[in-house]
């Protein structure tokens, strides 16, 4: 749509006329996402969006490595707090405890990490006990 609107004419009729033509066309049958919903129709207006948007496409995390690590971490243990069986516990917690242990040896840029690495026994023991009670 490089052509400029005649003088004279509506800029409304000649703006639907450019959308009919290219209907017409076919150029709106294949654009990726025809015929879905719209992600976030019902979600809360957020200002940053574009920018929340943006941040995602090209792989940047909102927060400075350490505290995304902190964060991890905490998902992690909440993870194996609800896990079904021993072994997920473990899985859990052998995971974050490996991404502790490697932040620790080469700490990552953000404010002091301030985290030692899980007690698998101890969350296990915490595990069973809620099982149990």
């Amino acid at each position: 749509m490089t052509e400029r609107k005649p003088p004279g004419v509506d800029i409304e009729s000649w703006v639907d006329r450019q959308i009919r033509e290219a209907a017409d066309r076919g150029e709106f049958e294949e654009l990726p996402g025809f015929g879905k919903p719209l992600a976030s129709l019902d979600a809360p207006y957020d200002e940053m969006w574009w920018i929340k948007g943006k941040m995602h496409r090209e792989g940047f995390a909102a927060l400075p490595p350490s505290l995304a690590l902190r964060k991890e971490a905490e998902d992690a243990l909440e993870a194996a707090r609800a896990a079904r069986s021993e072994r997920r516990v473990r899985a859990i917690l052998t995971e974050i405890n490996e991404k502790i242990a490697t932040a620790l040896r080469m700490p990552p840029q953000g404010p002091p990490l301030n985290l030692t690495e899980y007690d698998v026994e101890d969350v296990l023991e915490e595990w069973r006990a809620a099982r149990a009670g």
